[in-house]
């Protein structure tokens, strides 16, 4: 989920198509948590592949990372960008944690927060806001941060940070190739051995993430470092469409093993190539940057509404066109939530910690 900085971007291109995709990907997750929920058959949710966002979004990060400080972490030096990262990234663990506690808590359709302690509930809480993975909870099954499911990707995002800090931003391309081709074979191993690439979330799919992080980050990166930047005139709106024909594209169980693989290793990186060379009209930059910026917030904010949909659904079984209804007004509202949680809390937060390190 990661976005250009633009405070130390302020003499480098800001690529305003790139933070729309991710926004369009946000969105894509979103519907995806719904449509799962509702179509425990994948092969029936015309959004099936959507949770392959993930590895869009590990793609993208690699770039921007790569981007943004290839030529000026030696001279910011690596507690500086950690610094950065964490202002960037945590403020958002930190309510994403505090939403999904109160939702467990407090879910009026169903839960069970009596079958815990408050010790247990008190350390999975806190294991959550340091974004340490602890998938004890059979209410949330089992998912490495029990109040804030989605939190699995920042976890690796975190690490593929700390690794490109301490080891990639030093590697020659060459060394990044043979990273990546390593990385590739490993991608297609998971997919062959799972059927799909839908793992990384819980604590029986754990080091399905690594490999899913390893490959896009460092794909992302090599986008950077060879200059693979295609022009074009495709547009936000065209780039968009090409983003959700690959969440679209049919969930199969026969073929899930090849597809998967070929989506995230070959496509997701073409798309940002053809994105950071697209070039964007006058009229839509002001969405893409609104996309761009509500895409951290809707991600790490709308999972707690599903956990309460999830158990509406079981409570009161809904006729379809009522369930219709409801989630596209979740897709209105939760949008418009992660909105004023940008301008109420995240904004304010990360530019009061940029200002008292800027003390400091």
């Amino acid at each position: 989920m990661e976005k250009l900085d633009t405070g130390i971007l302020k003499t480098k291109r800001h690529f305003e198509i790139l933070d729309g995709l991710r926004g369009v990907a946000a969105l894509a997750v979103v519907t995806f948590h719904f449509m799962e929920i509702v179509y425990s058959d994948y092969s029936k949710n015309f959004i099936g592949h959507g949770f392959l966002a993930v590895d869009f979004f590990f793609c993208l990060s690699g770039f921007v990372i790569a981007y943004a400080y290839d030529n000026r972490i030696g001279k910011i030096g690596m507690l500086e960008f950690f610094k950065s990262r964490l202002i960037r990234l945590h403020p958002l663990v930190i309510f994403g944690s505090v939403l999904g506690l109160l939702a467990f808590s407090f879910d009026p359709f169903g839960g069970h927060p009596e079958l815990y302690s408050a010790g247990r509930i008190i350390l999975v809480f806190v294991l959550s806001l340091l974004l340490i993975p602890f998938p004890v909870v059979a209410d949330r099954a089992f998912n490495l941060f029990s109040f804030n499911a989605p939190a699995w990707s920042l976890f690796w995002e975190y690490i593929a940070n700390i690794v490109y800090a301490l080891v990639l931003s030093r590697l020659r391309k060459s060394f990044l190739v043979v990273l990546a081709i390593i990385s590739t074979g490993f991608i297609f191993y998971i997919a062959h051995r799972s059927g799909n690439l839908m793992g990384g979330w819980s604590g029986g799919t754990f080091w399905d993430g690594c490999v899913r992080v390893s490959y896009s980050f460092l794909a992302g990166m090599l986008v950077y470092r060879f200059n693979l930047i295609i022009k074009n005139k495709l547009g936000f709106i065209g780039l968009s469409v090409l983003l959700f024909l690959a969440f679209l594209s049919p969930f199969s169980n026969n073929w899930n093993w090849l597809s998967e693989p070929l989506i995230v290793v070959f496509y997701f990186p073409l798309l940002v190539a053809l994105g950071a060379g697209a070039v964007l009209s006058p009229g839509v930059k002001k969405v893409c940057v609104l996309s761009g910026k509500l895409s951290y917030p809707l991600y790490m904010t709308h999972y707690a509404v599903m956990w309460m949909f999830a158990n509406y659904l079981a409570k009161y079984k809904p006729e379809g066109g009522q369930v219709t209804l409801i989630i596209i007004a979740g897709l209105i509202v939760l949008p418009a939530f992660a909105y004023l949680v940008m301008v109420l809390y995240d904004t304010p937060v990360r530019n009061y910690l940029s200002k008292k390190r800027q003390k400091g």
